[in-house]
């Protein structure tokens, strides 16, 4: 809410009439903060866009949120702190992914040579910390629960460009280990993968990947995560054409099965 109210840490903090430090516990779920408080300093006075920071109130004080931002507080920072709400609570998530697997069903070998690669990290301890948070974040496509009631899992819808497939990360091996992830996840339940090769030529993706977030109530919500950081749209504007742009990427892919034989044929030269 502080970020989409154009506030800094500081500025927040005043208006709120607390400190810095104490602010920034209770954004990282360390501390409580007065809700409805926070709901007026910062300006949010949509009805659906309140029960929607409701809900994520009520995540926050789930044990596995608490105990993810306790044991990887050091490497959650606050746009990564919302893209992990999100997953907790959105219904389904239709991910385009042009360059890399996407998180959600990475390898930890696969997302250890990403993470280094990105050189976002000025410690190969954060690196692997990092690596290890991306692997708890999965749990969302087996079990959620919100106030101890179990939750369905997260339904993922991917398309993958060709490019993830094919470009290789880490030590030999690992591209392999993470095509083979990609075949068992495609069997899940909830997740269904799809391939866009090279020769569907020209797509609607081409300006880069991102997630749309669907919910059983409120509005979808767009992700968008460049090199320093994520940002949401959530304006009809906005989520409107990302939701039409992946379905048409969705008809331009291949289909499940198809898809998987893609994989399969490509597990065979690596």
């Amino acid at each position: 809410m502080r970020i989409r109210a154009g506030m800094s840490l500081a500025e927040a903090a005043k208006l709120l009439g607390t400190s810095s430090p104490s602010l920034s516990k209770a954004e990282y779920g360390k501390q409580r903060a007065d809700l409805d408080k926070c709901l007026t300093a910062y300006g949010v006075e949509d009805e659906v866009r309140i029960t929607e920071i409701r809900k994520l109130a009520k995540l926050a004080e789930t044990g596995r949120r608490r105990g993810l931002f306790t044991q990887y507080g050091d490497v959650i920072h606050d746009s990564l702190a919302d893209l992990i709400e999100l997953e907790e609570l959105a219904s389904q998530a239709d991910t385009y992914a042009a360059l890399a697997v996407p998180d959600l069903l990475q390898t930890m070998d696969y997302a250890c040579a990403v993470i280094e690669s990105s050189r976002s990290w000025s410690t190969t301890r954060q690196a692997r910390t990092f690596a290890e948070l991306r692997m708890k974040r999965q749990q969302a496509l087996e079990s959620r629960q919100l106030d101890d009631v179990p939750m369905p899992p997260l339904m993922m819808r991917c398309v993958l460009d060709e490019a993830c497939l094919r470009r290789r990360a880490g030590a030999p091996g690992v591209l392999e280990g993470q095509l083979k992830r990609l075949l068992d996840a495609s069997e899940m339940p909830n997740v269904e993968v799809r391939v866009l090769p090279f020769t569907a030529g020209a797509h609607t993706g081409l300006n880069g990947a991102y997630t749309v977030f669907h919910f059983d109530e409120g509005q979808p919500l767009v992700a968008i995560e460049p090199l320093t950081t994520s940002f949401y749209l959530e304006e009809d504007t906005h989520t409107v054409r990302y939701d039409a742009a992946f379905n048409h990427l969705r008809e331009q892919a291949l289909d499940i099965a198809a898809s998987r034989d893609f994989i399969n044929r490509l597990l065979k030269d690596v």
